[in-house]
């Protein structure tokens, strides 16, 4: 099982999908996060040892969030930012975390959700 955190700028019908999953989601407005600094977040989501889920590219940034110390740190970049874009493009991308371990790395995961 692994533990996430959703960034205010998804969907919180994401959080619904990961505990459909089988795994643990917080998100920033249900803990009051929400317009948190991205350097205050990050940490939060370091010391909680979850992985952050975010459509902000400031997380990309390896030299600002170095991706080993994090228990990972996924950015989708949907070419449709719209809800359900994301949503389909988070459900084929929960697998792949689930098979391959996301701790330590940055993802980044472009697409329409059905190119996965």
């Amino acid at each position: 099982m692994l533990r996430f955190k959703i960034d205010e700028n998804l969907p919180t019908e994401a959080a619904a999908l990961i505990q459909a999953a089988g795994h643990e989601c917080h998100t920033v407005f249900d803990e009051g996060l929400a317009g948190t600094p991205d350097p205050v977040l990050s940490e939060r989501c370091r010391a909680e040892g979850r992985v952050l889920l975010t459509l902000d590219l400031d997380f990309a940034d390896i030299r600002s969030y170095p991706p080993d110390r994090f228990a990972g740190i996924v950015v989708f970049r949907p070419f449709e930012p719209d809800r359900e874009c994301v949503l389909r493009l988070l459900s084929r991308v929960l697998p792949l975390l689930a098979r391959d371990s996301p701790d330590g790395a940055l993802y980044r995961r472009r697409g329409s959700g059905s190119d996965a």
